[in-house]
């Protein structure tokens, strides 16, 4: 019988593109993602992706796999999911769900002090909202409002978009174009350095672009990292742009390993919100994690704006 795990980390890389990503979802190891697809691809007997540079591309008979068992599977991890908070009724099981570099940067510090039991999933945010409707997420951190009246959305912090470069980039070239106040120069000369993107997430610079410059970007990438803390790595590394929310970078700009260059003609912000059910039996638990969200938000935004 085939391993549950092999359709598992075989819906993983469908989703996310790169085996990367998928052992980032399935908290794996690379290698381990690998076996498992080899494993479940040899049962079958075809190939359910093609390699191409950094992506994998499903095949079509992976498309029929992928269309034949994403409904079961996702029903089978709803039943794990709720079957699990039936059976622990004395430490309830909170399940949260953000953007992975968010995490990093916030509630990451206090897992290990939480007095109940927490489930982080990372997804893209109309999954989250729907799932937080279906009751699989009890509280989701969101840049954008769904529309469903058994959600409400509260409002607790802000980010803002912004241009920052290696510690070697040309920073008296760039102030120098941007003196000019010549919006097709500027474009020209960010469009010649080397960009960071990452694979799941261009939205960031879409809207910078767009609010500055009234279109998208007429360029790719040409380096593409899992997400936007490997861009902060990258980027101390020497060389290099990248469109960023300020809170998760600020402490590599303040030690002096990258650069902040522009926040733009005008601020590109997003508004941060928390997502929950109107009627949730664990209150508690989830207005625990939202102070210690306000908490470290509040300390970030004070040090950004000092």
């Amino acid at each position: 019988m085939v391993n549950l795990e092999w359709y598992r980390t075989f819906k993983a890389i469908y989703k996310t593109g790169t085996l990367t990503g998928a052992a980032e979802a399935l908290f794996v190891s690379q290698p381990g993602v690998s076996l498992h697809l080899s494993s479940l691809e040899a049962y079958v007997g075809y190939k359910l992706f093609d390699r191409t540079g950094r992506k994998m591309i499903a095949t079509e008979r992976g498309k029929i796999l992928y269309n034949a068992i994403a409904e079961p599977l996702a029903k089978l991890e709803d039943v794990e999911k709720n079957f699990q908070r039936a059976i622990e009724k004395h430490t309830p099981t909170i399940s949260v769900g953000m953007c992975f570099e968010t995490f990093q940067i916030t509630l990451e510090q206090y897992v290990s002090s939480l007095p109940f039991n927490l489930i982080i999933s990372f997804g893209e945010y109309p999954e989250m909202l729907d799932h937080l409707e279906k009751g699989i997420l009890d509280l989701i951190i969101t840049p954008k409002k769904g529309i469903s009246d058994a959600i409400e959305h509260e409002a607790f912090s802000t980010e803002t978009i912004v241009l920052v470069g290696g510690k070697d980039v040309d920073t008296a070239a760039f102030k120098k174009v941007l003196k000019a106040k010549n919006k097709l120069q500027l474009e020209d000369w960010l469009k010649q350095q080397k960009w960071y993107g990452t694979t799941g997430d261009m939205e960031h610079l879409f809207h910078f672009w767009n609010h500055n410059f009234g279109k998208k970007p007429a360029f790719r990438p040409n380096y593409i990292v899992p997400n936007l803390n490997s861009i902060v790595r990258c980027l101390s590394g020497g060389t290099g742009l990248a469109v960023i929310p300020d809170f998760l970078c600020f402490s590599e700009i303040e030690a002096g390993q990258i650069q902040l260059l522009w926040d733009g003609y005008e601020r590109s912000t997003n508004t941060l919100y928390f997502g929950t059910r109107k009627l949730t039996s664990h209150q508690q638990e989830i207005d625990h994690i939202k102070t210690l969200f306000r908490k470290v938000m509040g300390k970030l935004n004070k040090r950004v704006k000092g």
